[in-house]
């Protein structure tokens, strides 16, 4: 049994709510759930993401929470989504190639059911929409924002890094985690560049993409990275201590060295990639 749920944020009693579990993965985001609902604090984006998960209800994709208002401490109340989600280091099944697929499969749906909502030119997301906009981009596909069930991908979690942009966004990041396109020095990835590549293109194929996505995926995959990278720079400059932290630990120093390995294996990723 969970505590009532308000459609205003902070319009209810904390003093009458269960404490709840916290959450491991949720990065720099306290994440607790109580009963079968997921609390979350309530960001200056959220108003947006929380159209977007109503709106991925109403097309029919059901890979997703439901929004379902605010609690009595102003956080937003999602409901959970059933299986484990992949943190690192990731499991056996969800390495596999089944895993993989499935994947590929999920984001497609995802991508589909919000073609119309990316039309629409909806502001207030965390970052800023990217050309060509084609579909609400999820931002951070990854295995730890994956909800596996018997090794199937079934759901998508944590769309705070929601936002309008190509496919390929999307796609790129998601063949850097899945495939995964990493240095052999990064231990979270695994597989020398051959099979690295060989992943990426199941990837590309279980999602349905043609020669061109294809090629537009991986061509964008050190993009995205560098991205990120200017990212936690520029965060932490501005005084975020995560970010700052992160960048002592070396986490950027590592997405540089996935960027180089990358673009070192020009050859492997277009023979696996760009062929027919």
């Amino acid at each position: 049994m969970t505590d009532p749920v308000d459609q205003a944020p902070g319009s209810g009693h904390p003093t009458d709510e269960p404490s709840g579990t916290e959450l491991a993965g949720g990065g720099t985001t306290v994440v607790v759930r109580i009963g079968d609902t997921v609390r979350r604090p309530v960001r200056s984006w959220s108003a947006s993401v929380h159209i977007l998960l109503d709106r991925l209800r109403t097309a029919g994709f059901t890979g997703a929470p439901r929004f379902l208002g605010f609690d009595g401490r102003g956080r937003e109340t999602l409901d959970h989504l059933d299986g484990h989600v992949g943190n690192y280091p990731l499991s056996d099944d969800v390495r596999s190639e089944h895993a993989l697929s499935s994947a590929g499969r999920l984001l497609r749906a995802y991508h589909d059911a919000t073609t119309e909502l990316a039309a629409e030119n909806l502001p207030g997301w965390q970052f800023a929409a990217l050309d060509p906009v084609e579909v609400i981009c999820h931002g951070d596909f990854a295995p730890y924002n994956c909800v596996f069930t018997g090794g199937t991908a079934t759901g998508i979690i944590d769309f705070d890094g929601a936002r309008p942009g190509p496919r390929a966004w999307d796609l790129a990041y998601a063949l850097y985690r899945f495939a995964p396109l990493t240095h052999p020095a990064n231990t979270d990835g695994f597989g020398k560049a051959e099979e690295q590549a060989r992943r990426a293109r199941l990837f590309l194929d279980a999602y349905g993409c043609t020669r061109n996505q294809r090629i537009a995926a991986m061509d964008t995959v050190a993009v995205r990275l560098q991205s990120l990278v200017a990212f936690m720079r520029r965060s932490a400059a501005e005084g975020d201590e995560n970010s700052a932290r992160h960048i002592a630990d070396g986490h950027a120093d590592l997405y540089l060295r996935d960027i180089d390995h990358i673009k070192a294996d020009t050859a492997t990723w277009r023979k696996y990639i760009a062929n027919h």
